[in-house]
């Protein structure tokens, strides 16, 4: 499983976590999509925002391997901000390909693209 040097272990101040210590024996946790209604709690919704502005920070518009990215985090954007890179796609695999829609993404979260905000800070 590749880990991803630099990248924000958690929401600051929360349990809100964005990556895992060391892979399951049993298998990489499938990633689903995870339907995200009107009512969730703010402090969910910043988290979403966290992790996808570290995503652009780190990735960019460039496809990365999910390696020790949370499962539970990258469903909450997945077929939406962050969609499959390579045909067929393994969701249950370390080292399936990702990328960032761009488009969606900045639909979704503009602040994070916005140069003048400076982008991900929490």
């Amino acid at each position: 499983m590749l880990k991803h040097k630099g990248f924000p272990s958690r929401l600051s101040g929360t349990d809100h976590q964005f990556t895992i210590r060391r892979d399951n024996k049993a298998g990489a946790t499938k990633i689903i999509r995870r339907e995200r209604y009107a009512d969730r709690r703010n402090v969910d919704r910043e988290a979403d925002r966290v992790f996808l502005a570290a995503l652009w920070e780190h990735f960019g518009e460039e496809p990365f391997e999910r390696g020790n990215l949370d499962a539970g985090r990258l469903s909450w954007l997945f077929g939406r901000e962050v969609v499959p890179a390579e045909d067929p796609f393994d969701p249950a695999s370390y080292e399936a390909l990702l990328r960032i829609d761009r488009a969606r993404a900045e639909a979704a979260f503009p602040e994070i693209f916005d140069e003048e905000s400076g982008g991900w800070s929490a």
